[in-house]
């Protein structure tokens, strides 16, 4: 397979795995936000925060206001990780791979785009905003479900479920950041064990979790139990832990594999040490932001072995 399809396939992954991303966040931080009592004041700028975004925002605006942030994670030209433009590099990097996409996988993703270039004013704006953001979701899952169930699961294959599995880990990561920020910003009186509990809530409701988690867990929403469930649960697949087991049998299939599945498993041993789950603060949250840093440098390895003129 030719480096440069290989590359392709695996940012087609990526990438679509992160427009249903940014969308989720969007969606449920808005949830949040109405979920909880009036007295808590939290920012839409924390999006900006968690997705690392500072400098590029604070280049195109001004003000940190709802609509501002809005925009700039849905729909600004100049943001190179919002959604619009992740669209349209996933269609940008299927029209050039269509010889090992599935047909029907393609037009899907064209009428996705199109739809969202047609209707972004609508996720602008809050009263709109909920139903084009299901929307654009429920686009992404049929597309993930239609390559899942007719795609040969060939080398072609496998790039893809690398990409996807590898943005699928680091938005985990970032939703639980965001969860643990959300928290700190708390004050510490008579809405806070449940403020607390309405957080953790939509964390696991943003990765459609709250099922599998009471089912697991046999316990209340929780800090101390959410936090080890969406990190280390071998079974549930938006777990960091099965991301990553997932993205080391997909490399185990490629050639020359050795380099990132040694890196991967250096991840799942950090992923196993203790941690203390009942302390939710800053030691924790920068816990969280060292396991990003040796997620993202998975990238690096992989362009290393398989994409060598990257």
């Amino acid at each position: 397979m030719l480096s440069r399809v290989a590359e392709r396939v695996y940012w087609s992954g990526r990438y679509l795995e992160r427009v249903a991303n940014t969308a989720r966040l969007v969606s449920i931080y808005e949830t949040l936000l109405l979920d909880l009592p009036k007295t808590v004041k939290l920012s839409w700028y924390n999006l900006i925060i968690i997705n690392d975004l500072e400098e590029a925002y604070n280049e195109r605006y001004s003000v940190r206001s709802e609509r501002n942030v809005v925009k700039f994670l849905l729909g600004d030209e100049d943001n190179s990780s919002s959604l619009i433009n992740s669209l349209t590099a996933v269609r940008e990097n299927v029209r050039t791979t269509r010889d090992v996409v599935p047909e029907e996988a393609w037009e899907m993703i064209c009428e996705l785009t199109l739809y969202v270039q047609d209707n972004l004013e609508l996720g602008i704006n809050r009263r709109s905003r909920h139903e084009f953001l299901e929307d654009v979701i429920k686009g992404c899952l049929q597309i993930n479900g239609l390559l899942f169930g007719t795609m040969p699961h060939v080398a072609s294959w496998e790039f893809f479920s690398i990409g996807y599995n590898f943005e699928r880990a680091d938005m985990t990561i970032r939703y639980l950041e965001a969860g643990l920020t959300a928290i700190l910003q708390l004050e510490d009186d008579d809405h806070a064990v449940n403020s607390q509990q309405v957080i953790w809530g939509n964390v696991l409701r943003s990765l459609n979790a709250t099922q599998y988690y009471l089912r697991t867990t046999r316990s209340p929403v929780k800090g101390q139990e959410v936090l080890p469930y969406l990190i280390n649960d071998p079974h549930f697949p938006r777990s960091i832990a099965h991301c990553i087991q997932s993205i080391i049998s997909s490399c185990g299939t490629l050639p020359q594999s050795e380099p990132i599945i040694k890196h991967l498993k250096k991840i799942s041993k950090k992923l196993d040490e203790q941690v203390d789950f009942s302390d939710a603060g800053e030691e924790l949250l920068e816990s969280l932001n060292q396991l990003q840093i040796l997620l993202t440098s998975c990238h690096f390895i992989i362009s290393d072995i398989w994409f060598p003129n990257d």
